[in-house]
């Protein structure tokens, strides 16, 4: 029996790598029954952040190491996206550095438990295909030892991924032209005009190729018609590759500031103070 025991404990060092985070269902699957999680919980073997969620200790639990739980262990189709993503990838530096909300892009529901864990800082979930097509990821990746960088998942170009910590885990991200679309769709509600227009200014190393292929499938108006508008506004040098006349957009026109001023090339409203400015 002992023996046994030892053998489970060893496989899941192996499984589990130290700081990462599983549900029950997985610890079901991999053989681990409620009556030995429970007796690895009481030894000390196993932490519960919260009911049904398994960890092998190490250090406080970290926003990076739940996500990359997710994508990585649980198999959840879910990236890190617009503000979150523009700011891993180094374009918020002149911003404040106060706490902000993780953004995330999933295909489906994510596990309700996500919004309970002790220590994290607030997940705000989006629906990923609300404007752009279905991303086909890889359903897993190597993530069973701790003494080498873990394999990197092939991904579409809109994605790309981040090593993260001491064992260069693959955090996945949406890349700078996904991000930025991803956050102006959520103007002007949990992001400002202002803020849009801080982010636009600093993205001048955009791949237009990329950028262009995005803007040709984006279903949302608004948004194709604000990231023109930025782009035209700090006048970057990669707009003059984008090709407009094979971006749709749309007829008539759209109200995103209320009580603002009509821009008159893609008939938007925005704030008096950026009117006629370019």
């Amino acid at each position: 029996m002992a023996k046994h025991i030892e053998r489970k404990i060893n496989q899941l060092e192996r499984l589990l790598p130290e700081g990462l985070l599983v549900d029950a269902y997985w610890m079901e699957v991999h053989g681990y029954s409620r009556s030995l999680r429970k007796q690895y919980v009481d030894h000390g073997w196993l932490e519960q952040p919260v009911r049904g969620v398994y960890r092998r200790q190490r250090g406080q639990l970290g926003w990076e190491q739940v996500v990359i739980s997710l994508q990585a262990l649980l198999h959840q189709p879910v990236s890190i996206g617009g503000r979150t993503a523009l700011e891993l990838q180094g374009y918020a530096h002149y911003l404040s550095k106060d706490p902000q909300a993780i953004c995330l892009y999933a295909d489906s529901k994510l596990p309700g438990w996500l919004h309970k864990l002790p220590g994290c800082p607030q997940f705000v979930v989006y629906n990923r295909m609300r404007f752009l097509p279905k991303i086909e990821v890889p359903a897993s990746w190597g993530l069973d030892s701790n003494s080498e960088p873990p394999e990197s998942p092939q991904l579409p170009a809109s994605l790309r991924v981040l090593p993260w910590g001491q064992w260069h885990w693959p955090l996945v991200v949406s890349a700078p032209e996904r991000a930025i679309l991803e956050l102006l769709d959520d103007v002007p509600g949990t992001v400002s005009f202002e803020l849009a227009d801080k982010f636009m200014e600093s993205l001048v190393d955009l791949r237009p190729q990329r950028m262009q292929q995005l803007l040709m499938v984006a279903t949302s108006v608004k948004v194709k018609r604000l990231f023109l508008f930025f782009a035209d506004r700090h006048r970057l040098q990669w707009l003059s590759r984008i090709d407009r006349n094979k971006i749709e957009l749309g007829s008539g026109k759209r109200v995103i500031a209320k009580g603002g001023k009509l821009d008159k090339t893609y008939h938007i409203t925005v704030p008096e103070e950026m009117y006629g400015i370019r």
